[in-house]
């Protein structure tokens, strides 16, 4: 067993990393920075090391030869990377291979076959995964990029062959914006990650987002932990998730996860790993994409498996046998995490910077919280704008709705704005609780944004009227036109 972990990330994810890792008896080591030196996950692991003055040129998470460093110097048996900066880093991977150190995630190569699209298309073209038509390399020019359009027929998408997040991405419906848009993505491709190589694949209209976790040992097994439904989108980017998916029955179940474990045993995976997949409304499934870290949604998984992810990476990079087989694997009732992010959702999900000067998590034995920030924390540029996870759990889909409404009825933040108005008016939404909705249900099935309580206007007109027949001034809350901490006080007094 692994005895020490270097955790080259920060956030809600060290702070979950940190926990299962002592839970193990491992020990754990943090980094600080210059940029949040007071932060919370430093305080939830065993030993803190700060980061190495440099010229700034690279971000701290991303310096690889300063954090091989801290953990040579510091004799840390292993790195994990968590998701994000450089969970997805072939090179990384393999500086430490090099240097002995044990990187808690798949082998670089595996990291390099499933991070170049092109190459992981050939890989599940070649163990019959379905996918959409289109290029099977990378396409040169615009002239090369229109037969292929021609030949799978528009619309289609172009998408940068070392790609993710919906960056170097770009949908064509004629021919005559193909120029540009090619121009687009091959530039922000070039920008983004270094290369301009581009793809081209038949552009599915609304689809729904299904992705399967597997999970696979150095010993031959392979298993898949279910699917998870990531739909609820904007610009690519997920804003909630469940898991199961309310759009599989059994049979398709059996059919996505057999594709998946495939993936997974043609290129030798060992790790943790997530099988992504386009759905039509016909139950017609493509490959999309395959992602070699941990998911920020990976909670729900964990909810509905009983298992814990980090410890399966964990045990897998100390070269252990898995501890389940695919029979004993079970998906037992439904669960929902909602991304609680510092964005102004009214401002077009605007980044909302600010100091968190008060902050009420909702309790319960089927709610979990994780999260890397506290009342006095700062939410600045630098970083992610992520304030914590909502996972919660209920026998069925109906129950976890309610209780995840009512768990978000609970969470309430002062000193910035955050996505809780959102993801509130999600779980009230029609389209989502019959569970039709698709990648399109932001633009095309929500008529607000965001969600105010039943009464809110009635009550904060009332509170209005004693604010000015007492002569008082009101505290507001960032969120809201109400503090919910004031709200209490007050109330008794009309």
């Amino acid at each position: 067993m692994i005895k020490s972990i270097l955790i080259v990330n920060r956030g809600e994810i060290a702070c979950r990393i940190a926990r299962t890792a002592r839970r193990m008896g491992i020990v754990t080591f943090g980094i600080r920075t210059r940029k949040e030196p007071n932060a919370v996950y430093l305080s939830a692991v065993d030993k803190i090391l700060d980061f190495p003055d440099t010229d700034g040129k690279v971000a701290e998470f991303l310096d690889i030869e300063n954090l091989i460093a801290l953990a040579k110097n510091n004799k840390i048996e292993a790195v994990h990377p968590g998701y994000g900066y450089l969970a997805e880093n072939a090179h990384f991977a393999k500086r430490c291979r090099e240097e002995g150190i044990k990187y808690i995630g798949p082998a670089p190569e595996v990291i390099q076959a499933m991070g170049d699209k092109i190459m992981a298309k050939k890989i599940a073209a070649k163990c019959k995964v379905p996918m959409l038509g289109g290029s099977l390399d990378s396409v040169k020019d615009v002239a090369e990029a229109a037969k292929l359009a021609q030949k799978v027929g528009f619309p289609v998408i172009i998408k940068a062959a070392a790609g993710g997040g919906g960056r170097g991405m770009r949908i064509v419906r004629t021919e005559a914006e193909l120029p540009v848009m090619f121009k687009l993505a091959t530039s922000e491709a070039q920008s983004a990650f270094g290369d301009p190589s581009v793809f081209i694949e038949k552009y599915l209209e609304n689809p729904k987002h299904i992705e399967f976790q597997v999970v696979a040992d150095s010993h031959g097994n392979v298993v898949h932990l279910g699917e998870r439904e990531c739909s609820v989108q904007r610009k690519h980017q997920k804003l909630l998730e469940e898991a199961p998916s309310p759009a599989l029955d059994e049979k398709l179940r059996a059919k996505m996860a057999k594709a998946a474990v495939a993936l997974a045993k043609e290129v030798q995976y060992e790790s943790l790993g997530t099988v992504e997949f386009l759905l039509d409304k016909f139950g017609n499934f493509f490959f999309m994409e395959m992602n070699t870290r941990i998911q920020v949604e990976h909670p729900v998984t964990e909810a509905i498996t009983g298992l814990d992810l980090v410890e399966l990476q964990i045990r897998i990079a100390s070269g252990e046998k898995l501890p389940v087989t695919q029979k004993e694997v079970s998906l037992n009732g439904w669960a929902i995490e909602c991304r609680i992010n510092a964005e102004d959702v009214q401002s077009g999900f605007a980044p909302s910077m600010g100091t968190i000067r008060r902050m009420r998590l909702p309790q319960g034995n089927n709610i979990r919280i994780d999260t890397g920030i506290m009342e006095g924390s700062e939410i600045t540029p630098y970083f992610d704008s992520m304030v914590a996870k909502l996972i919660v759990h209920g026998k069925t889909r109906k129950e976890a709705i309610e209780s995840t409404l009512q768990a978000l009825r609970q969470f309430h933040v002062k000193g910035i704005k955050t996505t809780i108005p959102f993801c509130k008016a999600v779980m009230l939404n029609k389209v989502y609780r019959n569970g039709s909705f698709d990648t399109s249900f932001i633009e095309t099935e929500m008529d607000s944004m965001v969600h105010r309580e039943e009464k809110e206007e009635f009550i904060a007109a009332l509170l209005a009227t004693y604010f000015y027949t007492h002569e008082t001034t009101p505290v507001v809350s960032s969120e809201s036109s109400i503090d919910p901490w004031v709200l209490k006080r007050r109330i008794k007094h009309l």
